[in-house]
């Protein structure tokens, strides 16, 4: 096979963006040729401006179209190339493949934790368990905004989970902006990578290892669909809900922000009610602030904001009431659109 292999010989033919393929008949070296013809001109040794490409060990497209039309002018010798590889599929043998393929993946990841560390960020084995679903998480953060903000040089916000008792659903309020979808994903990565067993991005943490992390985050309408956007919302949440058993993790944020308020308090009371049925663990993002205190499962937490000026955000989630319209009192305070502001300027 080698030997057939090694008698393949082509030509390509390179214009713009056009690539053209054909067998080789001898055709003469033209950069031979070249070289000879404008030796004359050289004057001694001159300064090389060849440059090597690397060799990434795979094709990229333009590579992989070359050797498919290669193929086509030598069918025989590739196909006994597919029959070698038929012939020797399980060469590797399967634990061995998986392990490299895993292995690749945690030496990746301690690099990846090793550049954040760098910045200060704390990384730990968390005190995993398959029976208590309490939950105690210190100092913890998202991966991706933490890789963003630390080659911006800015500083990363922790925050801290903790679930006790019957205590299974986390509801998260407060105002725009202020990290709430930030620590949703927070809390299904933690989960998520100690079901992996890798260092997760905590300085502490005791969690519930889940069978499976169900996430529900907004998307763009897809018109192929012929669904509208609460629709599609819907259809999605259901699947959640039959798919999900008491030990999986579920992850929603800002479902069925696209109906009206009553709508939303309604569909987001049968959903928790479901979901407190099944006694999984859950983090739902809502401006529905009446959700937080729906029953003994579910637990309040509320995006925070500057105590001198509400319009500024601290990113800190934590443990408290929700009540949403004191944001907007604040605010509207600020700028002179409170009750007692407004008809002070409306009766002068």
């Amino acid at each position: 096979m080698l030997a057939g292999l090694d008698r393949v010989r082509y030509t390509l033919r390179i214009k713009g963006a056009q690539v053209t393929v054909s067998a080789y008949e001898d055709e003469p070296d033209y950069g031979v040729e070249v070289e000879e013809a404008f030796a004359r001109f050289r004057l001694g040794d001159v300064e090389s401006h060849l440059v090597a490409i690397p060799d990434p060990g795979s094709m990229d497209h333009v590579e992989a179209r070359i050797a498919l039309l290669v193929a086509r002018i030598y069918p025989d010798e590739f196909r006994a190339l597919d029959e070698f590889c038929a012939r020797h599929r399980d060469f590797v043998d399967p634990e061995v493949a998986r392990f490299e393929r895993e292995l690749q993946f945690y030496l990746a990841w301690l690099e990846h934790t090793d550049r954040l560390a760098s910045a200060g960020l704390a990384f730990c084995y968390p005190t995993v368990s398959t029976s208590s679903k309490e939950v105690a998480v210190e100092g913890g953060f998202d991966l991706a905004l933490a890789a963003k903000l630390r080659a911006e040089g800015r500083t990363v916000v922790c925050n801290d989970v903790h679930l006790g008792g019957l205590e299974r659903i986390l509801v998260v309020t407060g105002p725009n902006q202020g990290g709430k979808t930030t620590f949703a994903r927070m809390v299904g990565q933690l989960h998520y990578l100690a079901g992996l067993g890798v260092p997760v991005p905590a300085r502490t943490a005791r969690l519930f290892l889940p069978d499976r992390v169900f996430t529900h985050f907004e998307r763009e309408e897809d018109i192929r669909t012929l669904r509208g956007k609460l629709d599609e919302e819907l259809v999605r949440t259901r699947e959640i809900l039959e798919q999900a058993s008491g030990d999986s993790m579920v992850v929603l944020n800002e479902t069925f922000a696209s109906t009206t308020l009553a709508d939303a308090r309604f569909l987001g009371t049968e959903v928790l009610t479901r979901l407190s049925e099944l006694g999984c663990l859950a983090v739902w993002v809502t401006f529905v602030d009446e959700l937080a205190s729906l029953n003994q499962t579910t637990v309040s937490m509320v995006a925070t904001v500057a105590a001198d000026d509400p319009s500024q955000r601290t990113f800190q989630i934590v443990r408290a009431p929700a009540d949403g319209r004191a944001y907007a009192w604040a605010l509207a305070d600020r700028y002179g659109l409170s009750y007692e502001r407004l008809r002070e300027r409306i009766g002068g």
